[in-house]
């Protein structure tokens, strides 16, 4: 699938594939000889020995496509990316791209560049000249997916829905008046269910500082690696996980759809427990309604485990709408 150019049109038939321009994405390039080595002292995991991609070429596989958090000194995430390495050519110095929520990616930028002294790289955030796209197809038996020969393009997890399996991929492209830059409606909120249902963690600005990388199963969705070395809050992290101290967990839910529902449908919205009407017990990291069922939207939480054992979990406030839990796609990792 190419990106299409302007005024032409793209058939969608019950949304079972599309691409959709993601204004919330952004992207962030890391360039240079030592920037292996700069990355790999600063993301929860490991960036070593990657698969080289090529442009116009998809990132594919745990040897290609990496989920990486950057965390506080304290393991608070500051950010969650996924990576890939795209040399400009075959000869050409490492160049990582790293697609980050765009509200964050100029801190983020600048964070590591304060990192860089004498390295040989350079730590730039593009979101501003680059579009970011998402792309899926449902239920393919071969892999159809493509990518434009001048684009970044790397392959997210798929994710099932029901019995319909997506396909999902992320494509980066220097902005062009030549290729159409507009999110359609439906083919963004399929898109960003898809995110959310994937059960696999975004950390945007309102959930910036929020979580130790095991508060929202970072773990065990791939993007820790526990035998790298050191990078920033390593200790903590690894404390949480072989002492066994997570108590809270990122968990899927849904409410009915309402207008007060969807005004509190937001990352960094707090979750109370009927038990407790004064201290949270969660937070929404990611939301969408669900096109498949327009009554319903879609949630990821991050919650206490003890709150789970019993009890209604309201959104927003103590009498907010009621949270309904349901099953993860994927089992969390035991140590």
């Amino acid at each position: 699938m190419t990106l299409s150019p302007k005024n032409s049109t793209m058939p969608n038939t019950h949304q079972k594939d599309g691409f959709t321009l993601l204004s919330h994405w952004g992207l962030i390039l890391v360039e240079g000889p030592d920037a292996a080595t700069l990355l790999q002292n600063q993301l929860s995991n490991s960036v070593l020995s990657m698969k080289r991609t090529g442009l116009g070429q998809i990132a594919h596989g745990s040897d290609a496509v990496r989920l990486a958090g950057y965390c506080s000194p304290k393991g608070r995430l500051l950010a969650s990316a996924w990576l890939g390495l795209f040399p400009e050519s075959t000869d050409a110095e490492d160049r990582f791209a790293l697609f980050i929520s765009k509200d964050i990616a100029a801190s983020i930028a600048k964070r590591l560049s304060m990192y860089v002294l004498r390295s040989k790289v350079k730590v730039v955030d593009v979101s501003n000249d680059w579009d970011v796209f998402g792309v899926y197809e449902a239920d393919q038996e071969q892999d159809t997916l493509n990518a434009p020969n001048d684009s970044l393009a790397l392959r997210m997890p798929d994710v099932l829905i029901g019995d319909t399996s997506f396909q999902r991929m992320l494509i980066a492209q220097k902005k062009s008046e030549s290729i159409e830059s507009i999110a359609g409606q439906a083919e963004l909120a399929r898109w960003n269910s898809l995110e959310v249902l994937s059960a696999i963690p975004r950390i945007v600005l309102a959930t910036q500082e929020q979580f130790v990388p095991q508060m929202i199963n970072f773990e065990s969705v791939l993007g820790v690696d526990f035998k790298k070395g050191c990078y920033p809050g390593q200790e903590i992290v690894a404390r949480s996980q072989y002492r066994g101290v997570v108590k809270r967990r990122l968990q899927l839910a849904h409410t009915a759809s309402s207008i007060l529902a969807l005004d509190l449908a937001k990352p960094g919205v707090e979750l109370f427990h009927e038990g407790d009407a004064t201290q949270p017990c969660g937070m929404v990291v990611l939301s969408a309604p669900n096109p498949s069922n327009l009554d319903h939207i879609d949630f990821q939480v991050e919650c206490k485990l003890d709150a789970l054992e019993a009890g209604e979990i309201h959104l927003g406030k103590s009498d907010g709408p009621v949270l309904k839990i349901d099953s993860l796609p994927y089992p969390l990792l035991e140590i």
